[in-house]
C-alpha cells in the first residue's frame, strides 16, 4: 500500500506540458474527445501495460501466454495535487490479475478482496452452504431415490394406461351386447342383464382405483423419503438467499463516494430513485469512480479524464484494442451525477441541436404523403430536449396536416424518409414496412479493407442495458438482424458499401460493420462504435414502395455526399 497518496500520481515532465492549455472545465464523461493531457497520460500508461511483466492477466494479445482472456477498461485522471502540480492517476475497471491492489493503480472504492473483510467470511459461510448443498445433491441414496421415483411414474402411467384401454374395451364390448340384448331379452330378463352390465362396469372402475391407489401409495412412499433431503435443500436454499441479499446489501452501504465538497454517499443512495431501484452488479467498481474517488479524498483536483480498452474485444461487445470510451451510463451515470456535483462540466453535446442550420430537402410531395432526404444531424421526431426534427419541420410547414412518421433514421444518418399526410397512407406504407416489401439501400463507408467483395450478415442484437443506447451481439436472447451488403469502392484504408437491411434493428448497420463476426470495420465517423469525425458516413440513398393511392411502384434515390 502506498503510504502518501501522491505516490499513486504520475507527475507529468514541465517541458512535455507547458505548452498545453488546461481545459476550462471538467469532461463530460459519457461523451468527450480526450483532451491532449489525458492522450499523453493514456499513451504513458498503454506502454506501461505494454512492457510491464508483473501482471498476471492474459489480454488475449500473446498467443502463448496461458489463462482465460479477459479485455479491460483502464482510466486515466489528470490532476492537480495539493501543491498545484499536475500528473495524472490510473485505474482498471474491476479486479485485475484476480486483485484489486496494485502499485500503479488507484485502489478500489471499497476492497471486497481485503484479508479478514466481513466480505470473505460471509462468502466463506455463502460457499460453505453452496458446498453443503452440492454434497446432499451428490449423495447416492438421494440420486437413487430421484431415479426411483422417476421410473415408479414411467410404470406407473403405463400401467395405469394400458388397463384404461382395456377398461374402454370391455365398456365398447358391453354396449354392444346391450344393443344385442334389447332385441332378444323380455322387460325383466333385461333389467336383469342390465344389473349385470352395470356390476361389470363398477367393477372394472374398482380395479381401476385399486391399481391407481397401489401406485400412488408406492410413489409417495419415495416422495416422502426424497422429501427429508429436499426440505434440507430448500432451508439451505433459502438461508443462502438471505445471506447473499444481507451481504449485498452490506456491500452497497460500503461503496461511499465522495466529491469535491466531500459529501458522501452510499451507492443504495445513490441507486434507490433510479428506474433500476437497486444498484446493478459490479456498479462502483468502473474506472473512473475509483479515479474521482481517490483525487476527491485526497484533495486532489480533476483536470480531465479519459477511458479506453486493452485487450481483445470480448464477444458481445463493439470494444477496440487502445481506442477512447465513454464512461458506461447504467453503472456509472448515476455515481457521477453525485460524484461531479459542484464540479464545472463539459456540456452535453447531445444536447445541443447539431441539425438547426441544415436544410430538410423535399424530393417528392402529392396529397397522400412526402419523401424528404433528411441532412445528418437532425432527429427524425422531436427528442426529449431537442424538438427540431423531420416532424416539427413538416409540421410547421403543413399547418393543420400532422405529419405521420411511418419509419425513423438515427439522427446522425442521413437519407431518405417517407412521411404520411393521411392515416389510410400511413397504414397502407407501414403494412410494405412490415411485409418487408419496402426496397431500402444504404450507402456506407467503412474504416476498414476485406477480401470479400459481398455477403449476407447474420448476428442477432439487444440493446446494452448497462449502457444505452449501445448495442450487443446476443445469441441467447438478441432478436434476428441480417443485413446483405456489397462493396462498391475500396482505397487503402476505407471501403465504400451498399448495405440492404433485411431487419430493421436498433443501429443494426453499425453493429453489422462494426463486430469483429461482421465486417470488422466501423462506419467511419461512428462515435459509438469506431472513432468520431465530421459526421457518421451512413445514408439512407435508395427507397422503393408502392404508392397506396396509385398502387404505383415509387423510387427515390439521394446520392450520399461522401
Amino acid at each position: 500500500m502506498a503510504s502518501n497518496p501522491t505516490d499513486r500520481i504520475t507527475y507529468f515532465p514541465e517541458s512535455l506540458i507547458n505548452s498545453i492549455d488546461l481545459p476550462e472545465r471538467f469532461t463530460f464523461p459519457f461523451y468527450y474527445e480526450p483532451h491532449e493531457l489525458t492522450k499523453i497520460a493514456a499513451e504513458e500508461l498503454q506502454y506501461y501495460l505494454e512492457t510491464q511483466t508483473e501482471l498476471d492477466h492474459n489480454f488475449g494479445l500473446d498467443e502463448n501466454q496461458d489463462g482465460i482472456v479477459i479485455g479491460k477498461m483502464f482510466g486515466v485522471l489528470v490532476v492537480k495535487d495539493t501543491n498545484g502540480k499536475l500528473g495524472y492517476l490510473s485505474a482498471f475497471s474491476g479486479k485485475l490479475a484476480g486483485s484489486n491492489e496494485h502499485p500503479k493503480f488507484v485502489p478500489p472504492v471499497f476492497d471486497m478482496l481485503m484479508e479478514n473483510s466481513f466480505f470473505l467470511k460471509e462468502q466463506y459461510i455463502l460457499n460453505s452452504i453452496n458446498d453443503r448443498v452440492k454434497e446432499i445433491e451428490a449423495d447416492s441414496h438421494y440420486i437413487s431415490l430421484k431415479q426411483k421415483l422417476q421410473k415408479y411414474n414411467l410404470a406407473s402411467d403405463k400401467e395405469i394406461n394400458d388397463f384404461k384401454q382395456i377398461l374402454k374395451a370391455n365398456k365398447q364390448d358391453r354396449k354392444k351386447q346391450r344393443q344385442e340384448q334389447k332385441n332378444i331379452l323380455s322387460g325383466e330378463d333385461y333389467a336383469e342383464f342390465e344389473a349385470f352390465m352395470i356390476k361389470h362396469s363398477l367393477h372394472d372402475k374398482h380395479q381401476l382405483n385399486v391399481l391407481i391407489n397401489k401406485w400412488q401409495e408406492s410413489i409417495d412412499e419415495v416422495k416422502q423419503q426424497l422429501a427429508e433431503y429436499e426440505n434440507t435443500i430448500e432451508s439451505l436454499k433459502k438461508e443462502r438467499k438471505e445471506k447473499s441479499s444481507a451481504l449485498q446489501q452490506q456491500l452497497f452501504e460500503q461503496y461511499v463516494f465522495l466529491n469535491k465538497d466531500r459529501e458522501n454517499k452510499s451507492l443504495h443512495a445513490i441507486f434507490k430513485d433510479t428506474v433500476f431501484g437497486k444498484p446493478p452488479a459490479a456498479a462502483g467498481e468502473c474506472a473512473t469512480p475509483k479515479l474521482l474517488q481517490y483525487a476527491f479524498k485526497h484533495g486532489f483536483q480533476p483536470i480531465a479524464m479519459a477511458e479506453f480498452w486493452w485487450g481483445t474485444p470480448p464477444k458481445s461487445e463493439i470494444r477496440q484494442h487502445k481506442q477512447y470510451y465513454p464512461a458506461c451510463t447504467g453503472k456509472c451515470k448515476p455515481i457521477l451525477e453525485h460524484m461531479l456535483k459542484g464540479t464545472p462540466v463539459d456540456d452535453n453535446p447531445l444536447l445541443i441541436n447539431q441539425g438547426e442550420d441544415k436544410k430538410l430537402e423535399i424530393i417528392f410531395e402529392d396529397d397522400y404523403l412526402i419523401v424528404v432526404n433528411k441532412p445528418a444531424e437532425l432527429l427524425s421526431v422531436p427528442g426529449i430536449v431537442i424538438q427540431d426534427s423531420v416532424y416539427t419541420r413538416l409540421q410547421a410547414m403543413w399547418g393543420n396536416i400532422e405529419p405521420l412518421i411511418i419509419h425513423r433514421l438515427d439522427m446522425a444518418t442521413s437519407g431518405l424518409l417517407v412521411v404520411a399526410k393521411t392515416k389510410e397512407t400511413h397504414k397502407d406504407i407501414q403494412k410494405q414496412f412490415l411485409r418487408r416489401t419496402v426496397n431500402k439501400r444504404y450507402t456506407a463507408l467503412l474504416a476498414g479493407t476485406f477480401a470479400e467483395n459481398e455477403g449476407e450478415i447474420s448476428l442477432p442484437l439487444r440493446g446494452d442495458l448497462d449502457n444505452r443506447p449501445r448495442q450487443l451481439v446476443c445469441f441467447e436472447h438478441g432478436k434476428k438482424a441480417v443485413t446483405k451488403w456489397k462493396t462498391v469502392a475500396k482505397n487503402e484504408t476505407t471501403t465504400k458499401v451498399h448495405f440492404w437491411p433485411l431487419t430493421g434493428r436498433t443501429h443494426q448497420l453499425r453493429m453489422h460493420s462494426a463486430h469483429e463476426q461482421g465486417l470488422n470495420a466501423p462506419i467511419v465517423g461512428d462515435d459509438l462504435y469506431g472513432t468520431s469525425a465530421e459526421r457518421l458516413h451512413l445514408h439512407a440513398a435508395y427507397l422503393e414502395f408502392i404508392h397506396p393511392a396509385t398502387q404505383e411502384k415509387m423510387s427515390f434515390e439521394a446520392p450520399e455526399e461522401f
